[in-house]
């Protein structure tokens, strides 16, 4: 009798199942917070350089996340593609993630190394020069376009503030290091550092 109540008022409804996948949500988040492998970086992990840290700035301002993610799933034909499976310790630094889900493009967690920094620039100022049936656009303002490193200091402040252990002499010399570089060359160093602490183990 109880359940017929509950079936024929909308509303009541609405509210239990709001609270039931609430609950169950709740089970499946909360534990993570407590696991080492979830909370803490892997071996070898360090936060973005200055020069990385303005890279990623402009990987998202360009919309690179919209078509490429940067997250590999334990699936073999993911691994056999891209490398070792990405875990939760790489990305301990990562404010906010760039896993995304979309790919037009190929996946880039592994991207680091994979290919010279010549190849990334040539890549980036016509992506049909080194793959013919790239649907990627071109970035050539990149290459025109240059860093005043006005605000990367207060951006690794911030970040020191969200647990990224950034120090005060990194965070004094940031601005010195990123002013006068050109977008592409900021660009290339944060794409070489992406995936570069696990083993490629295929």
């Amino acid at each position: 009798m109880r359940h017929e109540i509950v079936e024929k008022n909308v509303g009541l409804l609405s509210v239990l199942v709001l609270v039931v996948i609430s609950f169950g949500g709740l089970a499946e988040v909360v534990p993570l917070f407590f696991q080492k492998q979830t909370t803490e970086p892997v071996e070898g992990l360090k936060p973005l350089s200055a020069l990385e840290l303005a890279g990623r700035g402009i990987y998202r301002r360009e919309g690179c996340v919209g078509c490429h993610s940067q997250m590999i799933r334990p699936f073999r034909a993911e691994t056999e593609r891209y490398g070792h499976y990405s875990v939760a310790g790489e990305s301990v630094y990562e404010h906010n993630f760039l896993w995304g889900s979309k790919r037009t493009g190929p996946d880039l967690a592994r991207v680091g190394g994979r290919y010279s920094d010549d190849w990334h620039r040539a890549h980036l100022y016509n992506p049909r020069d080194v793959v013919p049936e790239s649907v990627m656009p071109a970035y050539p303002w990149l290459f025109e376009n240059t860093l005043d490193g006005e605000h990367i200091a207060d951006k690794m402040r911030t970040m020191r503030t969200l647990g990224v252990p950034y120090t005060d002499e990194q965070i004094a010399g940031a601005g010195e290091e990123v002013r006068g570089e050109r977008e592409i060359t900021a660009l290339v160093a944060y794409l070489q550092q992406l995936g570069t602490v696990l083993k490629d183990t295929r």
